[in-house]
């Protein structure tokens, strides 16, 4: 819950319309927020409660049954057959395929590889001999030949071209230049100025079309829209604006009240809740449960339990005195049958007996011993 004072503003001048809707606002508002903000409350502690202890242990259960159910499978299917079987394959194929591979690479394709480069190196130098020693010449030739025959055409063909150069002059463009400028330009000319004057013309009368309708939607739209805008509509948007804001401010500040007064509430019902169940259960814990049973574990539990553990002594001790005597009677069973075992004789021994140890300084060495 946000209990805490929102920053100090800037305090504006108001109004008395303002003043006038602030308090019987704020005492609405606070009616109608109150109830909702102890319910939010509520419903805020039911939902922390049901996650602590329904959603939470849930959640970790249903993780824990999906991965035992879909992530582990999976980790084994891939750590213990799908690994050890690509492996195998890879080995398999590495066996099967790269190495007779590399084999006919090395010992079949890269012989032939290269017996073909020393063929095709012979046609290289054999190319390059028949370019450099039998074309080449004839190519030089017939350049020469065909020059010569160029200068002879050329040489005869002067006095011709001359001759069509000078009737394309005279017939062909000097009588298109004459009409280009004595006819084309002219007319042109008269046909720019017409069109020049039909588009200010018809430029001048869209204009003025355009300006007498534009004072007429000035006269029957704009100046009745501006006039309602004006006169009408920002008074009310003004009023509107300041009950919209006083209801904002309203509910803010209803909303907080309402916080504290559902923190009251609800330390009420725990005080409530403590001193009609909490404290009477605990001081029936505290004055009768503990002392009755200390007196229970005194005067029964102990007492009991010293009996079982002397009766399990016996027990215990009666069994080891059974089976201490059933060994017995089978050992005496076995001499009956096979006579006293045969005794060891006694060797001498060199060596120290117990746990110590030889050392150089000790006398008790296997050389010194005796």
């Amino acid at each position: 819950m946000d209990l805490e004072k929102a920053p100090p503003q800037r305090q504006e001048p108001e109004g008395c319309l303002v003043v006038a809707i602030r308090v019987p606002v704020r005492i609405v508002v606070l009616v109608l927020v109150v109830p909702v903000r102890m319910a939010w409350d509520a419903l805020v502690v039911a939902g922390r409660l049901v996650n602590d202890t329904v959603v939470r242990p849930v959640g970790r259960a249903l993780l824990w049954l999906g991965r035992a159910v879909f992530v582990w499978p999976f980790v084994g299917l891939w750590r213990y057959v799908v690994v050890p079987v690509a492996k195998g394959l890879a080995w398999l194929g590495h066996l099967l395929v790269v190495v007779p591979a590399v084999w006919v690479y090395r010992y079949a394709l890269t012989p032939v590889g290269h017996a073909c480069a020393w063929v095709a190196r012979g046609i290289g130098a054999g190319l390059k001999w028949l370019y450099a020693r039998v074309l080449t010449p004839v190519g030089h030739a017939v350049l020469w030949v065909l020059r010569g025959l160029g200068a002879v055409l050329a040489a005869m063909g002067i006095g011709v071209f001359g001759v069509v150069a000078w009737l394309g002059r005279y017939l062909l463009v000097v009588p298109a230049l004459w009409v280009y400028e004595w006819i084309l330009t002219p007319v042109g000319r008269a046909i720019a100025w017409c069109a020049r004057g039909l588009v200010w013309v018809v430029g001048t009368v869209v204009t003025g079309i355009g300006m007498a309708l534009y004072w007429i939607a000035r006269v029957l739209f704009v100046l009745p829209a501006l006039g309602l805008y004006r006169w009408v509509l920002a008074p009310v948007g003004r009023v509107l604006a300041v009950i919209g804001r006083e209801i904002l401010d309203a509910l803010g500040h209803a909303w907080r009240v309402a916080g504290r007064i559902s923190l009251a509430v609800g330390r009420f019902l725990a005080d409530l809740f403590r001193w009609i169940f909490v404290e009477p259960v605990r001081w029936v814990y505290r004055t009768v449960l503990t002392p009755v049973g200390h007196v229970v574990r005194d005067v029964v539990l102990r007492p009991v339990a010293e009996a079982a553990r002397s009766v399990g002594r016996a027990t215990r001790q009666a069994l080891t005195a059974a089976r201490e005597s059933v060994r017995q009677a089978r050992a005496d069973f076995r001499r009956m049958l096979f006579g006293e075992p045969r005794q060891q004789e006694a060797v001498v021994r060199r060596e120290p007996l117990g746990r110590e140890t030889r050392t150089l300084g000790s006398s008790k060495t296997a050389l010194t011993k005796d």
